[in-house]
């Protein structure tokens, strides 16, 4: 089986190096296409990569054909791709808002899969949600599932919308964590902490809360109340974030980047 990476960006790379370490591939069965010459120099030092620069040289090659390309490339590489694919071939697309019948129409190929990965995927700590097209088996849901998994986890959910809703909370997520600790550092150095504490103060936070949260069956709500005791400092702080409305801005965010997916998905 061979496996194409088209676009050799943050995701591209990621995928195409944590699908390196798949039992699925053998070394020198991941292919990858960038048109930046910096990046092909990049590819070509890379020992179990094999680097292209023109479509027509890899894509009648590939099983799986991976687009990780920003979404405004969508229309054109889809159309630059259909006369060299074949109907065996299996696409999945990272592209944020580029619908599977857009996919279906622009390239003739109907097995094709729509996937949202994030960031932490750089680090094999990802959460890929992904939906298929009908005409996907269940042999190739899993082939595709274990190569989204070499960054992470994956979720297979059963619509396209939730696709997008994937986007407003694990696509974009991470932003908001780092927004939160952002929040907190800033308020550590008023406080008189240095830039260094500050940073370990929040960082090891997070950590520890992730930790204790994955550990056990308990819901957020009854981790909260675990710490915050009635007039307390914890109680103090969650009150001044419930008057301030906090939980709902939020979920307002979320319905925002959420909103946004499906924009984007008309546009293509």
């Amino acid at each position: 089986m061979k496996v194409l990476v088209i676009g050799a960006g943050n995701m591209g790379l990621t995928y195409a190096q944590g699908m390196s370490k798949s039992k699925l591939l053998k070394k020198k069965n991941i292919m990858v296409l960038d048109s930046s010459e910096e990046k092909l120099e990049e590819l070509n030092s890379i020992s179990h990569f094999d680097a292209f620069k023109e479509l027509k040289d890899c894509v009648p090659k590939a099983d799986i054909i991976f687009l990780a390309v920003k979404p405004y490339h969508a229309e054109g590489l889809l159309k630059a791709i259909k006369p060299l694919v074949n109907v065996q071939q299996i696409l999945v697309s990272i592209m944020a808002g580029v619908t599977i019948d857009s996919m279906k129409e622009y390239t003739g190929l109907t097995r094709i899969v729509r996937a949202m990965p994030n960031l932490p995927a750089q680090i094999g700590k990802g959460l890929t949600s992904y939906v298929i097209s009908p005409e996907i088996s269940n042999i190739e849901m899993l082939t595709v599932e274990s190569l989204l998994d070499t960054t992470g986890k994956s979720i297979k959910v059963s619509t396209e919308k939730l696709i997008d809703a994937s986007t407003g909370i694990s696509g974009s997520g991470p932003a908001y964590v780092f927004y939160f600790m952002q929040s907190m550092m800033e308020a550590a150095l008023q406080m008189g902490f240095s830039k260094k504490d500050s940073s370990v103060l929040v960082s090891q936070t997070f950590t520890g809360a992730i930790e204790l949260f994955n550990q056990s069956n308990l819901s957020p709500n009854s981790w909260m109340e675990k710490v915050a005791s009635k007039g307390g400092t914890t109680r103090a702080a969650l009150d001044s974030m419930e008057d301030n409305n906090v939980n709902e801005l939020i979920k307002d965010a979320a319905f925002a980047a959420f909103s946004r997916a499906v924009e984007l998905g008309k546009e293509y």
